[in-house]
């Protein structure tokens, strides 16, 4: 999955494939997760968010079924 550089001190990558509603997310420390049945709208606010690390730990972490990539 392509994913977009982030400037943030906790993400450093993320994408995002709509078609099967998957959030893909690199941290800082190099460790890639996939999170499914992200709806688009929370992906939208997640880049749209003063602070994504922030945003991601409130909303996205813990919320939705998640796995790691690598």
């Amino acid at each position: 999955m392509e994913r977009e550089h982030l400037d943030s001190e906790a993400l450093s990558s993320v994408g995002y494939d709509p078609a099967r509603h998957v959030l893909e997310v690199e941290f800082t420390s190099g460790r890639v997760y996939q999170y499914f049945d992200v709806p688009r709208q929370e992906v939208e606010r997640l880049l749209r968010a003063e602070s994504r690390g922030a945003y991601f730990s409130e909303r996205v972490r813990d919320r939705y079924r998640f796995e790691q990539v690598h």
